[in-house]
């Protein structure tokens, strides 16, 4: 299947495809090397972006990869698959529509293979006023030693107490609690730190310099792990109706806002997408999370309880921690030549609908 090739094994060769694509297309390239954090093996770590920028265009469409590291795998095939796409740099060109890539915004995350970045912070709540968020989710303190016992695989009192919680309160109360974001256990699930961290210092200035003179911008933000199997849900988070209005009329009536009933998402605040609103009000944004499907909630769940029970015991024998890290990688990217067709057809098609919209 030729889109098997998009996709890659390791951050290193997802890298190497994505700038050898980019360069095979002709774009200008810009590396924003870590200054601190190296791969596994002690190699720079990088955020890549790549341009396409036909002459005085005035519409911009991005495309990121890699928010939660992992989830980098899906991500950058989806946009590596994008570079090779004659046909749709032929639309942008005729549309005189830009088009900006951000591979691995993650990139310790995307290495490593795990969610968060460098120090545990999840990038989607590291976008806040961190005076305020201190207090936020006290539900979490309760459930962080069920989610995270002393001991793994959890004992059966653990899985019991979890069962507990679940059959009194509910899974949506669970889910609400463990994710939603929290600012008070650093070494905890869903960590939004305390300061903005250096991938979203980034962001904010690569978005910020991009945006800049545009009068439109679509961003779309690629995810994996909630939702039906392959099934690419869009997300919507802002609170502005005309925005909606807007997502639906490029991408379709399933544009799902993130506090909808049915959401595969719980609501969180922080979101890197919303660097996006930081931009001159004059610009028209229509930005959506693009989150694909994978495992079973509850299974996603125990790939990441297990990932952030390692974090808390680096200490653990090396095969414990290479299964945990596996499940983890397979509770984000289905390494199946369907499930890779799926996503990738789907990311194409939301960025030929948000050019169709601009040619309108």
């Amino acid at each position: 299947m030729m889109v098997e090739r998009f996709f890659a094994q390791t951050y290193d060769e997802a890298r190497s495809k994505f700038l050898a694509a980019a360069q095979a297309r002709g774009l200008g390239i810009e590396r924003h090397v870590h200054p601190k954090a190296l791969g596994p093996m002690s190699e720079p770590l990088t955020i890549d972006t790549a341009l396409f920028s036909p002459p005085q265009a005035q519409s911009l469409v991005i495309v990121t990869s890699g928010v939660h590291g992992v989830e980098g795998f899906c991500g950058s095939g989806c946009q590596i698959g994008l570079l090779y796409d004659d046909a749709l740099f032929t639309r942008l060109t005729a549309a005189n529509v830009a088009l900006l890539f951000v591979h691995a915004v993650n990139p310790h995350g995307f290495a490593h293979v795990r969610r968060v970045n460098e120090d545990n912070v999840d990038l989607n709540r590291n976008s806040v006023d961190f005076a305020e968020a201190a207090s936020a989710n006290p539900a979490y303190l309760e459930v962080d030693p069920l989610l995270l016992p002393p001991d793994w695989p959890p004992s059966a009192a653990n899985q019991l107490a979890l069962q507990h919680y679940i059959a009194t309160r509910g899974e949506k109360a669970l889910q609400d609690a463990a994710t939603m974001g929290q600012y008070r256990v650093a070494d905890g699930m869903f960590y939004g730190g305390a300061e903005p961290c250096w991938s979203t210092l980034q962001m904010r200035e690569i978005v910020s310099r991009h945006g800049a003179g545009m009068s439109r911008l679509v961003w779309i933000d690629v995810h994996t792990g909630l939702g039906a199997y392959g099934h690419g849900e869009k997300l919507f988070a802002s609170p502005d109706p005309a925005e909606l209005e807007r997502a639906i009329r490029t991408w379709g009536a399933d544009v799902r806002p993130i506090s909808a009933p049915g959401s595969v998402s719980s609501v969180v605040k922080g979101d890197l997408i919303g660097i996006a609103y930081a931009l001159p009000s004059d610009i028209e944004k229509t930005c959506i999370t693009l989150e694909f499907g994978t495992l079973a909630p509850m299974a996603v769940l125990q790939a990441l309880r297990a990932d952030h029970w390692l974090y808390r015991h680096p200490q653990r024998g090396a095969a414990q921690a290479a299964g945990i890290r596996q499940a983890l990688r397979d509770a984000f990217f289905c390494d199946v030549p369907e499930w890779k067709g799926m996503v990738h057809a789907q990311t194409r098609m939301a960025v030929l609908q948000a050019v169709a919209r601009f040619s309108g």
